[in-house]
């Protein structure tokens, strides 16, 4: 049964990391809070933002943690006590995270139709990704593929 269980794990994460339908969440973990034995977290990770194809990278905006640009994210992860990991418990180097927040795009924009934009309440951005006009989802623009976003992530 465990056996069973670890091929389907193996597979799930294949599919959602191979064909990049879904959304892919990325994580902050603080290391200092970590169990030297059993390596089990009690902290709670902070949500670095969301990869979801077709989208520009959607990055956290969390201003009581002073995270509100691209930069801040940078300058925060770049601490030996911060280990990043996507939501299936992937380490994720700090070079990784950054090729997929700024060097996202698409080889065409055709599923973009008004009716499209109107429903998903998107624009075209860069690169042939849509994006959320800045407002209620979205806090602002980044220069490149990324908008900085507020509130619940799902």
């Amino acid at each position: 049964m465990q056996q069973s269980r670890g091929m389907i794990e193996s597979t799930r994460k294949q599919i959602y990391h191979s064909e990049n339908h879904m959304g892919t969440n990325y994580y902050a973990h603080e290391a200092t809070s970590e169990c030297p034995t059993c390596h089990h977290n009690p902290a709670k990770p902070l949500h670095i933002g969301k990869s979801s194809s077709g989208w520009v990278f959607a990055l956290h905006t969390i201003p009581e943690d002073n995270l509100t640009s691209l930069d801040d994210w940078v300058s925060y992860l770049r601490s030996d006590s911060i280990t990043i990991k996507d939501e299936y418990g992937d380490h994720v180097s700090l070079d990784a995270l950054l090729e997929v927040i700024m060097n996202r795009g698409r080889p065409e924009s055709q599923h973009m139709t008004p009716e499209w934009l109107r429903q998903n309440h998107a624009e075209i951005g860069p690169n042939n990704l849509a994006r959320h006009p800045i407002g209620d989802h979205c806090a602002g623009h980044g220069t490149g593929t990324w908008s900085m976003t507020p509130g619940y992530f799902c």
